[in-house]
């Protein structure tokens, strides 16, 4: 399996985030579900999950604290790539 996501360093707290689906992020219990998962892929990190609408609008969801200060950096500065997940 591969996804999308993205190892960030910020203000001493390394963090994932993880692109999955509009429809995920918008049910409480699939991101959470979801964030637990990709915590193994991610040991030890906060994960936050981010979707887009049809616009390309960006939605997080995980600890507020990082959702919050996600939802301020433009999607073209986040340092995405594709990691493979046995």
């Amino acid at each position: 399996m591969q996804l999308q996501g993205a190892v960030i360093r910020e203000q001493g707290v390394t963090f994932a985030v993880v692109v999955v689906q509009r429809h995920v992020v918008e049910d409480r219990l699939s991101a959470s579900q979801a964030v637990g998962q990709f915590g193994t892929v991610f040991p030890g990190m906060p994960v936050v999950l981010m979707a887009q609408d049809s616009r390309g609008a960006p939605t997080y969801y995980g600890r507020q604290d990082i959702a919050r200060f996600m939802a301020s950096v433009p999607l073209r500065a986040i340092p995405w790539r594709t990691y493979t997940v046995n």
